[in-house]
């Protein structure tokens, strides 16, 4: 089943680089969670405080980067995510993150996330509206 993919545009920080003068790789997992938190409200309208009131969060289970050239400050970039797949489970989402100037891609991978159960901070079941929901 296909599904809908978006764009959040960021711009590198002072504080986001290394002391070899790029970003320090640990920045892109920040730039994907902090697209994803945006986009959940903004594209998908299901905000992160919804599940928090349903008692439920999302949780990084396993991450794939593969690092291809590096973004330096002042870079406005862009990162694109959507959900390659979902179930009862979880889901996983792809992104890439795209130097907005050179239009080369920098970063892409893919994240898995679970659902969990805020009282417990066990995994649990995934409820059919929210897979219904976020299959757009």
């Amino acid at each position: 089943m296909p599904y809908s993919t978006f764009e959040t545009e960021h711009r590198v920080r002072p504080d986001d680089i290394d002391m070899f003068q790029h970003v320090h790789n640990s920045k892109y997992f920040d730039y994907v969670l902090a697209a994803r938190y945006e986009q959940m409200e903004t594209c998908y309208g299901m905000a992160m405080e919804e599940f928090m009131k349903r008692g439920f969060g999302w949780v990084v289970r396993s991450v794939y980067m593969d690092y291809k050239r590096a973004l330096v400050m002042g870079d406005y970039f862009l990162v694109r995510t959507g959900i390659e797949s979902i179930n009862d489970k979880g889901c996983r989402v792809a992104f890439t993150i795209t130097n907005k100037t050179t239009k080369k891609v920098c970063c892409d991978g893919y994240f898995d996330y679970v659902m969990i159960d805020m009282a417990t901070g066990r995994g649990t079941k995934v409820p059919e509206d929210v897979i219904e929901h976020y299959t757009i």
